[in-house]
């Protein structure tokens, strides 16, 4: 009858229950989300200033990275990328207005550039590949 060694497995076990501890804290993943927005950011201002011709800046300057969150639906964490001050208008450059006059009356609708979904749909690929080598590396570095 042939015996197996499982102290290794279940040192395994453990090391990767203790990772699992230290994700649930946070620290690392807001770290590698708060990176990840930053990057997604500069992808968007880059589309923003492509798709559109305002060179004034406040279109860019309100373009702001959100803090790293708990999703509420099943706690996996987030960050968004979003137009800064409610009082500015990039919502409506970025998925179109109608036009109308100060008595009401509609002369037409101003098409959207949308620059978000245009940066969100550049950084993707890459953030897959960020995504990857962060887990990569997070086990490199905990399992060892």
């Amino acid at each position: 009858m042939a015996k197996f060694d499982f102290s290794e497995l279940t040192k395994f076990e453990e090391d990767l229950l203790e990772l699992a501890k230290d994700l649930d804290k946070g620290k690392h993943a807001k770290k590698f989300l708060r990176n990840s927005g930053n990057k997604l950011k500069r992808r968007t201002v880059n589309a923003a200033k492509s798709k559109t011709n305002k060179r004034t800046g406040n279109l860019i300057k309100g373009i702001k990275r959100g803090k790293p969150y708990k999703y509420y639906v099943d706690g996996s964490m987030a960050v968004r990328v979003y137009p800064g001050s409610p009082a500015f208008h990039a919502h409506l450059i970025d998925r179109g207005h109608r036009i109308v006059d100060k008595n009401g009356k509609e002369h037409g609708f101003k098409p959207g550039v949308h620059f978000f979904e245009a940066g969100a749909k550049e950084y993707e690929g890459q953030y897959y590949e960020d995504t990857q080598k962060f887990i990569d590396d997070l086990l490199d570095n905990h399992l060892l």
